[in-house]
């Protein structure tokens, strides 16, 4: 076994080369290089025999293949004892990924590595635009990394394949799939998650490769950057002869030629208030508003004083849900995470918890209420899903000395009382305390309704109003539990037919005084004759 020598070539220029990395070059017959594409190899000592993996770029499907069998062949060189020396543009150490690929095979074949510096063709780029690094955190990545996956695997990495287009007529509904996939709306477009640049520190992205990947590039930065973003590109940094910088907007960022492994792109820093795409810029903007001379009325609320905004902005969220309103969800959800934004920042301020709690309780719950996707469970389907996650929440309350829940626990007081009704059924029928089939119910609704008819034919008026008001509430319970058989949530069942009534009724308004006539004017004829008319029209 032998020792894999990785060196540095440098940003490009022969002078550039370290004297180390020349005094290792002098002594070497064989140097495998990752690519012959670099200004300095036509300066390499004329006795050395080259072996590029060029071609290797030309056959794999993509580049983490390439990475993979460049490392393979080099260790497995190595541990037969050839004196193995592998040079890389640059540093070997500096946004290069075939470096880390070689350092975690060698040590997990206990071959010996040895790094030989190189000149990094950031300190060229940063040279050459006049830039420092630790100014303001500059952020350094190879291209590769903005380019997304097509899904993770166990661990939450991204597999090697890359994302494969499909029909845009795609509407299978893969019960193994992602949500679209199993709603059957269109295929799983995957997220870059994390995303890896924080917005308001400066970037450098090397290797933009050729225009393919500088548009991946382009779509993942326009997931939190503005379209029109300046961003400077800089070819061959440090070859004096061929260095070129020029700036573009983002969105041509893959418009432009000569794109290739030389070219790095410097994308300069977001003002917190124009980081609008991620959390950062909205908490930003929370804590300004609760901060030093932020709002004034903002600074005077309180958790209790938001209780009524914080339901109200809930319930325009389900409007919208009901309206089925894409745009009007967004904003609507946005209102939403105000409220949530708000309160923990007073939080932090009172020295209670912060948002980064908030964060952690729930994704910490998440990944421990679903082992099936987070650890070695497996399910049969969405039932032992919910058996799995009530057992976990019992186990929870155990560990934390509290006594089993009661059966109906777990629904808030303030739940309107339709969607109270469903879920006390939901919870009962757990139990096993339901009807055997949904005939029961059919039958039950009927004795509900003739019980409030016998209620209404009874003397005495208060006796009367009282005993209305217990058979009307006993059959809109019923209604609430047939509901959770039919599978339909009463309570936006109701919602939605309450804003069809509202709908129609305000057509009915229209087309009477369309006809010179106030609507209470109207004979009961022509109020049904009317509706009748309404009700045609399409909602």
């Amino acid at each position: 076994m032998s020792t894999l020598t990785i060196l540095g070539l440098g940003p490009g220029e022969a002078s550039l080369l370290t004297r180390a990395a020349w005094d290792v070059l002098q002594g070497t017959s064989v140097l495998y290089l990752r690519t012959a594409l670099h200004p300095t190899v036509a300066a390499l000592p004329k006795h050395i025999e080259l072996r590029p993996f060029d071609a290797l770029y030309e056959s794999a499907q993509e580049f983490e293949a390439v990475y993979a069998r460049i490392a393979a062949e080099l260790v497995e060189r190595a541990v037969h004892g050839e004196a193995v020396v592998y040079a890389v543009p640059g540093h070997p150490l500096v946004a290069e990924a075939t470096t880390r690929r070689l350092l975690a095979l060698a040590r997990e074949r206990q071959v010996p590595t040895r790094i030989v510096p190189g000149l990094s063709f950031v300190d060229a780029v940063c040279a050459r635009l006049e830039l420092d690094p630790l100014e303001h955190g500059l952020q350094l990545l190879d291209a590769l990394e903005l380019v997304v996956r097509a899904a993770f695997d166990a661990h939450g990495s991204a597999p090697a394949e890359s994302v494969r287009a499909q029909p845009a007529d795609h509407a299978i509904h893969d019960p193994s799939g992602a949500w679209s996939e199993v709603q059957g709306r269109g295929p799983y477009i995957p997220a870059l998650v994390p995303f890896p640049l924080t917005p308001t520190r400066p970037a450098l992205i090397c290797q933009l490769y050729n225009r393919r990947i500088a548009s991946h590039v382009k779509l993942s930065l326009l997931e939190r950057y503005p379209a029109d973003h300046p961003i400077t590109l800089v070819r061959a940094a440090g070859v004096a002869s061929r260095e070129r910088v020029w700036s573009v907007p983002l969105y041509q960022l893959d418009h432009q030629r000569g794109l290739d492994h030389l070219t790095c792109a410097y994308v300069p820093p977001l003002a917190p208030l124009a980081d609008l795409r991620g959390p950062e810029g909205v908490t930003y903007v929370v804590v300004r508003l609760l901060g030093p001379g932020g709002c004034p009325w903002d600074r005077e609320q309180t958790h209790q004083s938001l209780r009524a905004n914080l339901l109200e902005e809930a319930h325009e969220v389900l409007e919208a849900l009901d309206a089925e309103d894409p745009d009007a969800l967004a904003e609507e959800l946005g209102d939403l995470l105000l409220q949530v934004l708000m309160h923990s920042e007073m939080a932090r301020q009172a020295g209670e918890f912060d948002l980064g709690t908030v964060y952690e309780r729930i994704a910490s719950k998440l990944i421990r209420r679903h082992p099936h996707v987070f650890g070695d469970v497996d399910v049969a389907g969405s039932a032992e899903v919910l058996r799995n996650w009530e057992a976990i929440k019992h186990a929870e309350r155990a560990a934390k000395g509290q006594t089993p829940p009661g059966l109906l626990e777990g629904i808030p007081k303030s739940l309107p009382a339709l969607a109270t009704a469903q879920e006390l059924t939901r919870k009962a029928a757990r139990a096993t305390f339901d009807w055997p089939d949904v005939q029961g119910l059919w039958d039950k609704l009927h004795e509900e309704l003739a019980e409030l008819r016998a209620a209404i034919g009874e003397p005495g008026e208060t006796a009367r109003a009282r005993q209305i008001a217990d058979e009307m509430g006993d059959l809109l319970f019923t209604v609430a539990n047939l509901a959770r058989w039919l599978q339909v949530d009463a309570e936006s069942a109701l919602r939605m037919a309450n804003a069809r009534f509202r709908r129609r009724f305000e057509r009915l308004d229209l087309l009477a005084r369309a006809q010179g006539r106030a609507l209470p004017a109207l004979s009961t004829a022509e109020k049904i004759a009317l509706w009748e008319q309404v009700k045609a029209q399409q909602d």
